[in-house]
């Protein structure tokens, strides 16, 4: 065992400096400490103040919306609309605290972010059980929006915000679209009018029957919708904005012919829609040809593959003309389809006063099939009659300083038929607003008709010539150049 010397000297100067030397060290040490805790709060707390800077910036600068359909952004007429928005509008938010819909909350957020005039209020139905029966004798459901201008009110019901589907193969039902901004800009701007027009449906020929989707995209519109029976009426009522005709499968009376010519005379306005018939429709035909057109015998095949799907030539593609109506639809990459459409002639003898534009046309290579109970063969024959055809056209005629003629005609059917119309993903149905849109627009009333938004994958519609082309593409060229590129490597480390 190691003994120690308690004789050896202790050196106490040496102490104390190595003491001094620690004492330095640590101060140096608590220095460093303090300023990176000092650096670490400033860095915290500037992270917490830009975080609540960006919650109160408008969700549009601090939300991206990824979605394909756009499901959290309003779209251009909407965002219009709350520009020029001039009176104060309270959107009522019915939704129980902790069960709010994030959709629903977040597209009031972009009303209230657009414009000073809105205002965006939740009532909770629990605390406050008598607030909806101000507006409404209605149950109305859990995230159910009520819109209110003054003495005008709307509800907008959270069902009516989701569109359904039924899976036949499970019996479940599916949502498949949301139309919370067409539903709650369409009840805005029911709230803010002073009228909403009339659309008149005629009856009584056996007319075509409107879907419920097509009658959706009209009543969006804030149109109303009331049937007229010529038959019966004197003549059309005065307050009909728009008298519609759709597809009658019997002609009209000569007596009502003239009764609706009348009205049209006087600056009417009028959707007029045919279908093909063996039926005579010589009075029916006297209303257009008084506008200068006439639907041409048969029914119209294309020729050029471009302009028409699914390998049948009488399933029609035709090229969206840009005009008063169109000029939205025909600046984007979008389709309208249409089949055994009629097509459109102007006739030789027209009044000068008449001016008469195409909103829908076929390809040259068309042709319109005359004789089709003896039809061989769907190619063109001798004596079928050569295109370019019109499928839609619009007419106006100036009557007076204050009053015009409006007319828009399709020779079509099924132009307005929910399954050609989701097989272009709605431009049908857009086409159809824009029309009324166009015909109806006022100066009290702002036409609007926002189409839903589908949760599936829009339709991808693609002519016959890229059919073909893909098919060789896929099936020819990639194996083909997959065997010259393997045979080319081959030969390659062969001669190594």
């Amino acid at each position: 065992m190691k003994k120690i010397n308690l004789k050896k000297k202790v050196n106490f100067r040496k102490m104390i400096i190595q003491a001094r030397e620690n004492r330095k060290k640590n101060k140096k040490r608590l220095k460093h400490g303090s300023y990176s805790m000092a650096v670490t709060g400033i860095v915290i707390a500037s992270v917490v103040v830009f975080n609540m800077a960006i919650q109160e910036l408008p969700s549009k600068y601090r939300e991206i919306d990824l979605s394909s359909q756009k499901l959290f952004t309003i779209g251009e007429q909407t965002e219009k609309m709350l520009k020029e928005l001039d009176k104060d509008v309270t959107f009522y938010f019915i939704a129980q605290e902790g069960t709010e819909s994030s959709e629903i909350q977040k597209l009031l957020e972009k009303y209230e972010e657009g414009s000073k005039h809105i205002q965006v209020e939740q009532k909770d139905p629990a605390v406050n059980p008598t607030f909806v029966s101000k507006y409404t004798s209605d149950n109305i459901s859990n995230n159910s929006v009520i819109v209110v201008c003054g003495d005008k009110s709307k509800v907008v019901n959270y069902s009516d915000m989701y569109e359904t589907s039924i899976d036949y193969n499970t019996y479940s039902q599916q949502v498949t679209g949301f139309d919370g901004e067409g539903q709650l800009t369409s009840a805005m701007n029911y709230v803010i009018s002073e009228d909403m027009p009339i659309l008149y449906t005629l009856e009584g020929h056996e007319e075509a029957a409107m879907s419920e989707n097509m009658k959706e995209t009209i009543q969006k519109a804030n149109i109303e919708i009331q049937n007229l029976n010529l038959l019966t009426e004197e003549a059309v009522p005065e307050d009909a904005e728009c008298l519609f005709v759709f597809a009658p499968a019997k002609d009209l009376t000569e007596d009502e012919a003239n009764k609706i010519i009348e009205y049209l005379e006087q600056g009417g306005k009028a959707l007029i829609v045919s279908n093909y018939t063996d039926q005579d429709m010589t009075n029916f035909n006297r209303v257009l040809e008084n506008y200068g057109v006439q639907p041409v015998n048969g029914i119209v095949f294309e020729g050029d593959s471009d302009h028409y799907v699914s390998q049948n030539p009488y399933y029609l593609l035709p090229d969206i003309e840009s005009n008063e109506i169109t000029s939205e639809l025909s600046s984007e990459s979008r389709f309208v389809l249409t089949a055994l459409s009629q097509g459109i002639q102007k006739m030789d003898e027209v009044r000068d006063t008449l001016e008469i534009n195409s909103i829908l046309k076929t390809s040259d290579s068309a042709y319109s099939k005359t004789d089709l109970e003896n039809m061989e063969t769907i190619e063109k024959e001798e004596g079928d009659i050569s295109g370019p055809f019109d499928l839609g056209v619009m007419i106006k005629e100036k009557v007076d300083e204050e009053r015009e003629t409006q007319v828009v005609y399709f020779a079509s059917q099924s132009i307005f038929d929910d399954t050609m119309n989701a097989m272009v993903s709605g431009t049908n149905y857009e086409l159809l607003a824009a029309s009324l849109g166009w015909m109806c627009n006022t100066e009290e009333v702002n036409m609007v008709s926002i189409p839903a938004k589908d949760y599936d994958t829009s339709s991808l519609l693609i002519p016959a010539t890229d059919v073909h082309f893909w098919s060789i593409f896929v099936t020819v060229i990639v194996p083909l150049a997959v065997i010259i590129l393997g045979f080319g490597i081959w030969m390659k480390r062969r001669k190594q």
